[in-house]
């Protein structure tokens, strides 16, 4: 797994879009060579952001940047197990489908039962750029699919049917506004 900035309590977080920015609906796109040094000083903030809100997984266009970079750690027995995916994709996965309420950071306390293939394998590169691969089920298969969707502009709520989706989307954005008249 990947070494993390020890202090993350000492990094800058990121703030976290939320539903419907049009960030969110953008395809992101491959990294690449160039953008090294970016993906290098983003991948800690990310991870700042993401163990702050809380959440289990964070991707570049919740935090503005259309990059194709995710940051995902389960805490398996409370212990930080951070893993950097950078230009992720699903290279198979099962017929098998799995159901689990799923939530995202840029759709506060919205939650709803999304249904997605029981088990991913996912070719990526890691920090240093090594081809890496990895096979899942359970969370952390549903986290990755969750995750790189987001690269691809697309939000839980867009595996819904669109009366669940409409009554989520309504219920973020008065809560959102109530939020903000409340301040």
């Amino acid at each position: 797994m990947d070494a993390v900035a020890p202090a993350l309590e000492t990094i800058d977080t990121i703030p976290i879009l939320i539903a419907p920015h049009a960030m969110l609906k953008t395809r992101a796109r491959p990294v690449q060579s160039v953008d090294q040094d970016t993906v290098r000083a983003l991948l800690p903030r990310m991870f700042a952001t993401m163990y702050r809100a809380p959440g289990i997984g964070l991707a570049g266009p919740q935090v503005g940047q259309l990059l194709r970079v995710i940051a995902i750690d389960l805490m398996p027995d409370n212990h930080p197990n951070p893993m950097s995916l950078i230009n992720p994709e699903i290279v198979a996965q099962s017929e098998e489908l799995a159901t689990r309420e799923e939530g995202c950071l840029s759709l506060p306390g919205m939650y709803a039962e999304v249904t997605r293939p029981a088990r991913v394998k996912v070719r990526y590169l890691d920090q240093t750029g090594a081809r890496r691969e990895i096979q899942a089920d359970g969370l952390l298969a549903a986290c990755l699919q969750h995750e790189i969707d987001h690269l691809d502009g697309i939000l839980f709520v867009d595996h819904l049917s669109p009366l669940k989706r409409n009554m989520i989307m309504r219920k973020l954005a008065k809560e959102q506004r109530q939020k903000v008249g409340g301040r």
